[in-house]
């Protein structure tokens, strides 16, 4: 059958007549529309945290729509939801005195609302030449102009060049690299460091030892803004509410989508500490942040989200991911005896099965095949990052077909 419909990150010519139509969720398991059923071990695109199938947060959206689906929040105007949702989500940011601006959609909208909120900030705090944002390789900061450009997968500019002038990267493990790049271009012309606490699409990297405390120490001693990706890491993927608390830093602004709604509607935010925030929210300040989008603060959306919270917090599905991350390095740690694994890496809820050779697309097709997905990242490493929900003998499943897979492949 054709499609008018044009995927996203897909070659539609080999799509065009092989696309899986999935219908229907519960829990850790989707179906297909022939009805064939598969454990989802990415959670979606990384956002399922709370399962499929969640009816509370149908009901949630849906009450909130019969009363009031959204009204735009520029200047004066708002809503209890949007509100309620901001407070909330201050409460748990890892940041002192946090203020919380909403996004319409995912984190790439968070990311570009970032990357001109730091630049805005230095402005007016009289330092307008304060512009250069820095980022890693392997990194992913999603699709706008903004994380386009500082993405570290080359494959995802090749296409459109650099459409954010001043950035640059450095060794997503080298912090030392960080502080050789910020003296070279003059810390008086950085504004911002951008990272993800794990590298996520560049393959499920956690930090070295003691990294995320020496750029934060690099952060501080150069005067820059530390801005911490956690659209992948934020509400319980590592096993804490977000990854900088795991890690024990403080950074000056947040990007977080994903796991904010479990993806039941889109919505991002970013969440500024006290110190960013207060030249925009003072009582004498004159300044307006000229940014913002249509349905920033949707009350629908900001209704799903504060269901989802009360989920997490209820069924103490963030403290579940702490006490799973061990039965994952047992159930997946053992395929590092197979010949075509390199290594495998486990951090809170999320697990990189990191292959020899460009075998990652053909091992996930193999496993597809047996009614599980997993993703291909760079066609080298294995993502697994389930929702919080899965049982053990689901995982096990999961493991059980890559190991089949990996045989195929072999």
């Amino acid at each position: 059958m054709d499609t008018a419909y044009w995927h996203p990150f897909a070659n539609m010519g080999a799509v065009r007549g092989h696309a899986l139509s999935i219908v229907r969720g519960e829990g850790a398991l989707v179906w297909d529309d022939e009805g064939r059923e598969y454990v989802d071990a990415t959670g979606a695109l990384w956002f399922c945290n709370v399962g499929h199938g969640r009816a509370e947060l149908a009901e949630a959206a849906a009450a909130q729509m019969r009363e009031l689906a959204s009204y735009h929040t520029f200047g004066a105007f708002t809503n209890p939801r949007a509100e309620e949702l901001a407070q909330r989500v201050a409460a748990l940011a890892p940041t002192d005195g946090a203020r919380v601006f909403f996004t319409a959609g995912g984190g790439s909208d968070a990311i570009d609302t970032a990357g001109k909120l730091a630049r805005a900030y230095w402005h007016i705090s009289g330092r307008p030449e304060k512009q250069a944002i820095l980022s890693r390789s392997f990194a992913y900061h999603g699709v706008n102009a903004y994380g386009t450009s500082l993405g570290g997968i080359p494959a995802n500019a090749a296409l459109f060049g650099r459409l954010v002038p001043d950035v640059a990267q450095v060794a997503w493990d080298d912090a030392d690299a960080l502080g050789a790049a910020v003296e070279e271009l003059g810390a008086d012309r950085v504004a911002a460091f951008v990272c993800e606490p794990v590298v996520g699409a560049g393959g499920i990297l956690p930090p070295p030892a003691g990294y995320l405390d020496r750029v934060q120490e690099i952060c501080r001693a150069h005067d820059l803004l530390f801005i911490a990706d956690e659209v992948i890491t934020g509400f319980g993927r590592l096993g804490e509410w977000f990854g900088s608390a795991r890690y024990g830093v403080q950074p000056d602004l947040v990007t977080v989508a994903k796991g904010l709604t479990s993806g039941y509607a889109p919505l991002g935010a970013v969440i500024a500490s006290d110190r960013v925030a207060a030249p925009f929210w003072s009582e004498s300040s004159t300044e307006l942040f000229r940014h913002g989008y249509t349905y920033s603060g949707h009350a629908a959306a900001c209704a799903v989200g504060l269901a989802n919270l009360d989920v997490l917090e209820s069924e103490r599905l963030v403290e579940r991911v702490r006490e799973l991350e061990p039965k994952l390095e047992e159930i997946f740690g053992p395929l590092t005896d197979h010949e075509l694994v390199d290594e495998v890496r486990v951090v809170g809820l999320l697990c990189g099965v990191e292959l020899n050779g460009d075998t990652a697309d053909r091992v996930a097709a193999e496993a597809l095949k047996r009614g599980v997905i997993v993703r291909s990242l760079r066609n080298a490493v294995l993502q697994v990052s389930p929702p919080f929900v899965i049982s053990e003998d689901e995982l096990g499943r999961v493991a059980a077909a890559i190991r089949e897979s990996l045989d195929v492949v072999g």
